[in-house]
């Protein structure tokens, strides 16, 4: 059993402990699920997490706020017993993210089918030509009659091709750069989206590269004003970007939890692996990266609870350091296991195969250290 201490922290009330303890029994009810198929497993998770209550805390609809603590403490247990579902569960927040935030009431009538697991939400933000620099997307979208007309390509899209409705960033040309783009509502099955290209990874994962050619979207798939779609986008990010903090941290303790299993089954020399005081200060580092990456990443995400318009700085320190500290926490999980690390299919070596791209997706490691920098010397 991963430490659980850190639920006594002041970051917590009574209903996040509580969410914390029902989540880990259905964890170890639910949970890993067959990745052979990953659509099918993607497809499979979302139903059930769905009929478990989970996805309900995914998206807030009229009225409601979304709670970050709950977001993180979600994304951190699954992450700990099934990468995939973190995912899961992940994009049913971030993809609706702009529609919990800034939708109309009829454009968060989406909600009601992707908090229940009926449909499954991506977030169309990344382009071939731009990946963290929001402000170079280059698709387009152009008033017509009675719409919007969309031109473009989109990458790296997770859920690309299996999702039934994304949120879709483009260029409107109210102003040069960032101020000229806006978001919209697009589901899946608008003649005119084609997936070009299904993308495999070290992690496999749905991901695509999605094409939109004479694409047309009613004037009600606009989200907030247009124009707005930089300020959304960043919105939705501050966030999220916490969550993936957490999911690196959930990696972390199953790493952890892993090398101290085998260092006190496994014997050199007449003695436990534990016994030597090389290990010993290995475990302690990797003991100290768990609880300062969880320090960032629940001061993150209470200050945004507690109604901090923008949690830029912080959500930036957590993923950046919850990320890093997880890669090098599962890296000696490897070396403490030796050959049986690096054994296609064991625990730590998938975990090392799962953390890669948290460093690089929802803004790259040193893409945080530049929003960091940049809040501290303005």
């Amino acid at each position: 059993m991963s430490d659980r201490t850190f639920l006594d922290w002041p970051f917590f009330e009574a209903r996040h402990r509580e969410l914390a303890v029902a989540l880990e029994e259905w964890c170890a009810a639910h949970l890993p699920v067959d990745h052979g198929d990953v659509d099918a497993a993607c497809r499979g998770l979302v139903a059930m997490l769905g009929a478990g209550g989970w996805l309900r805390h995914s998206g807030a609809g009229a009225g409601e706020r979304l709670d970050v603590r709950t977001l993180c403490l979600i994304r951190e247990t699954l992450a700990r017993h099934d990468g995939l579902a973190d995912f899961a569960f992940a994009m049913q927040g971030l993809g609706m993210g702009a529609v919990s935030l800034f939708g109309t009431p009829a454009q968060q009538e989406w909600l009601a089918r992707t908090r229940v697991g009926a449909a499954i939400s991506a977030f169309a933000l990344t382009e071939p030509g731009s990946g963290s620099d929001v402000a170079a997307t280059s698709t387009k979208a152009t008033r017509v009659q009675g719409g919007w007309l969309i031109e473009g390509e989109k990458t790296w899209i997770s859920n690309g091709g299996i999702a039934d409705v994304y949120v879709l960033f483009a260029r409107t040309g109210e102003g040069p750069g960032a101020k000229g783009l806006s978001a919209f509502l697009m589901p899946a099955d608008t003649p005119g989206l084609e997936v070009v290209e299904r993308l495999e990874v070290i992690a496999p994962h749905p991901l695509a590269t999605l094409r939109m050619k004479g694409l047309v979207l009613p004037e009600e798939a606009l989200i907030g004003e247009a124009g707005a779609g930089f300020k959304i986008a960043m919105s939705v990010l501050d966030v999220f970007r916490s969550t993936v903090g957490a999911a690196a941290l959930g990696f972390a303790r199953r790493a952890l939890d892993e090398a101290l299993a085998r260092v006190k089954a496994r014997r050199i020399q007449g003695q436990a692996l534990a016994e030597l005081q090389m290990v010993q200060g290995h475990l302690a580092d990797m003991a100290v990266k768990i609880d300062a990456a969880a320090l960032l990443v629940y001061r993150a995400a209470w200050k945004k609870d507690n109604g901090a318009a923008r949690v830029t700085r912080e959500a930036a320190m957590a993923k950046l350091y919850a990320t890093e500290a997880a890669q090098e926490v599962i890296d000696m999980a490897v070396q403490l296991h030796g050959g049986d690390g690096v054994r296609h299919g064991s625990v730590v070596e998938s975990l090392y195969r799962e953390i890669r791209a948290l460093r690089i997706y929802e803004g790259a490691s040193d893409v945080q250290r530049v929003v960091i920098a940049r809040s501290i010397l303005n």
